[in-house]
């Protein structure tokens, strides 16, 4: 009996080997570029399945690496790959404001659940990231100003930890693994589900204005003068990208560099118009999307490319914002950028800066704004992206306070992964991760190495 038949008779999904014809579609997320090359795929049914991946891995010494939706994944070679799309249940208590959301879970499917009850998770700009991995790693949303970050709204964490041993972690079981799981970015065992609080929010005003960047130039530095007075319940962000010259394109876009400002206002529609008016007044618009809708249509807000697609993306965290560095940035996703570049910057702030009421292991709170590069990558350009994102980021370095593994998108080294955590939390986290998996069982995206 072969190894790939064996772990078969042991779980309820399908398991599935190079040469099967359905693997390379089960190894493959939204992220192309670079995909999971395991030995073998678990597409786990439930926590029953993860479990027997894990005693498996353990057993053959072979490494386990986890996959719901694949946006943010790095990726790994051989060993097991347990896939939790099919664990993508979700159950809403309204009376208590929660919802269990299962490991392969997207927001879209939390927030269909939620909204029959005018309730609303602290979900992200695009529905379909995994909400589990996502709330894992911090969880910045269209609520995050307001409400601060997912990972501070997390009662449960049902978890498979490298031992094989099912775990039922809250902050009574076990308080320091339900610290560093909430914030922490994994690599302490396989979450199966999750339980998160919900909110009280049907309906936000909300929507994008999209700017032509060469007759309204000014759009970053006028969004950063506009966000340094937004009121809490306001989140927002800016972004620039010049659209291709190519026939596919929309005559509006093509080949011209845009700037786009998303907003989101947890109120009164009429309040929130009449904060983003100073917006609206920066210049004519080539588009206009505010306007009061559903939560459950948040993902309207940003407007994000649903397709899979390959690409590269870094961040920084920054304390404050120059004039300088924002026109820099603005250039290097203009037509001279050596390859095609969104560059953004998230507002920050607000409840995001109050730790919770049960402290957790998300890092540099004290954050004003996150800085962001992505760039769709072609064949050969893996290098060229990664030389462009870090010219682009380095004017921010005098303000920097670290990176953001959720704003992560590609390898990053032992000193970067460091960054995105408070010098002694990072102790800690490294010092969990060593009880909890001290044979390096977990291939996690971005595990936080020992201090040094």
């Amino acid at each position: 009996m072969d190894t790939t038949t064996k772990l078969a008779a042991r779980v309820d999904g399908p398991v599935y080997a190079p040469g099967d014809e359905e693997y390379d579609d089960r190894r493959t997320g939204y992220q192309l570029l670079d995909p999971h090359r395991p030995s073998v795929v678990v597409e786990a049914a439930g926590p029953g399945d993860v479990r027997a991946a894990v005693e498996f891995a353990a057993g053959t010494g072979a490494p386990l690496a986890v996959q719901a939706t694949g946006h943010g994944r790095a990726a790994s070679a051989g060993g097991v790959l347990v896939s939790t799309r099919r664990m993508s249940g979700v159950r809403v208590d309204p009376g208590t404001r929660t919802a269990w959301v299962e490991a392969g879970a997207t927001w879209a499917r939390v927030l269909e659940a939620a909204a029959p009850h005018g309730l609303a998770p602290l979900s992200g700009s695009f529905p379909g990231v995994g909400a589990v991995s996502y709330t894992l790693g911090g969880g910045v949303g269209l609520l995050a100003r307001r409400h601060g970050f997912a990972a501070d709204h997390v009662r449960r964490v049902d978890l498979v930890a490298p031992d094989g041993r099912l775990h039922r972690v809250t902050a009574d079981s076990d308080p320091e693994l339900f610290w560093g799981l909430r914030g922490g970015g994994g690599g302490f065992g396989v979450v199966t589900g999750m339980e998160v609080a919900l909110f009280p929010v049907a309906r936000i005003f909300g929507g994008g204005l999209v700017f032509d960047a060469e007759r309204v130039p000014d759009v970053l530095e006028a969004w950063r003068a506009w966000a340094a007075g937004a009121p809490e319940e306001m989140t927002s962000a800016v972004s620039t990208l010049t659209y291709p010259d190519l026939p596919a394109m929309p005559p509006p876009l093509r080949g011209r560099q845009v700037a786009q400002v998303a907003v989101s206002y947890a109120g009164p529609a009429a309040e929130g118009s009449r904060l983003a008016e100073p917006l609206r007044a920066l210049g004519p618009v080539l588009s206009d999307t505010l306007r009061e809708l559903p939560f459950a249509e948040s993902g309207t807000v940003f407007d994000e490319p649903a397709e899979p697609h390959a690409y590269r993306g870094r961040n920084v965290l920054v304390g404050d914002l120059d004039s300088g560095a924002l026109a820099g940035l603005a250039k290097a996703a203009g037509p001279s950028a050596p390859v095609m570049t969104v560059a953004g910057v998230r507002h920050l702030g607000g409840a995001l800066a109050r730790g919770p009421r049960v402290p957790n292991a998300v890092g540099h709170r004290d954050a004003v704004f996150a800085v962001t590069v992505l760039s769709p990558v072609g064949p050969g350009e893996e290098d060229l992206a990664g030389a462009a994102h870090r010219d682009a980021l380095a004017p921010f370095a005098g303000n920097a306070l670290g990176c953001s593994l959720n704003f992560s998108f590609g390898p990053l080294d032992a000193d970067e992964v460091r960054s995105a955590f408070a010098a002694a939390d990072r102790g800690r986290l490294a010092a969990l991760r060593a009880r909890l998996d001290p044979h390096g069982l977990l291939r996690a995206n971005h595990p936080v190495p020992p201090a040094g």
